[in-house]
């Protein structure tokens, strides 16, 4: 059973694997991942990114492959649900951050997340909800650290709607430019590069603090 969880992460995280959930699954298939993602603490292992691009190609018509959303219809549905899945993120870092945050690692949950959550919040102040978007893992455990933090709920849902419309429309966009050119047939080399690319930051910030343990970025 859990040689096929891995076998089902792997494919899911492939484009033909994307295209045929998303095929399968629909508007409603993406709007509760995104959701889940961002909203859920055990929804970081989530393909974001890759699926927002493999839904962008997929709402424009490229050879004998049909239109399968309308691409406004899915702009404004995600964006909806990413903004909800922050929401639940903050209501439940602010109710039962310090619960979580005392909890023993377990082979899931890890307290490195939110300790690395945590330090880029401290880092980027509000604008980590808008970066954190666009880097995995940070993406789910940053709101729950604005919760920890108390972050003042209309200042939350400000950050969180920018952040939300900038990450979507950008990789949806992307997704959707790339549609109906000869690079849609490479869609799966075009995910590793944005997958790739989202790590970087998160990868540069570790290596800063392993460099300059005594030295804090300034916060913006």
């Amino acid at each position: 059973m859990f040689e096929g969880l891995i076998d089902f992460w792997k494919h899911l995280h492939t484009a033909q694997g994307l295209t045929e959930l998303i095929q399968t699954g629909g508007l409603l298939v993406l709007f509760l991942i995104i959701f889940s993602e961002t909203g859920l603490l055990v929804g970081f292992f989530l393909p974001g990114d890759s699926l927002l691009v493999t839904a962008g190609a997929l709402s424009i018509a490229n050879k004998d492959r049909p239109v399968y959303f309308d691409v406004w219809t899915l702009l404004g549905l995600l964006i909806i649900a990413a903004v909800i899945g922050n929401q639940l993120g903050w209501w439940l870092g602010k109710n039962f951050g310090q619960r979580v945050e005392n909890k023993p690692d377990g082979w899931f949950f890890k307290k490195k997340y939110i300790q690395e959550a945590d330090a880029h919040f401290r880092d980027n102040g509000s604008l980590s909800l808008v970066i954190a978007r666009f880097i995995p893992i940070m993406r789910t455990f940053v709101p729950f650290v604005a919760g920890m933090a108390h972050m003042p709920g209309m200042r939350f849902l400000k950050w969180n709607i920018v952040g939300a419309i900038i990450w979507i429309t950008s990789l949806v966009g992307l997704g959707h430019i790339i549609g109906s050119t000869p690079l849609a047939d490479k869609l799966h080399n075009v995910i590793i590069l944005v997958i790739v690319i989202s790590f970087l930051p998160l990868a540069w910030k570790i290596i800063r603090r392993l460099l300059k343990p005594g030295i804090q970025e300034p916060k913006a």
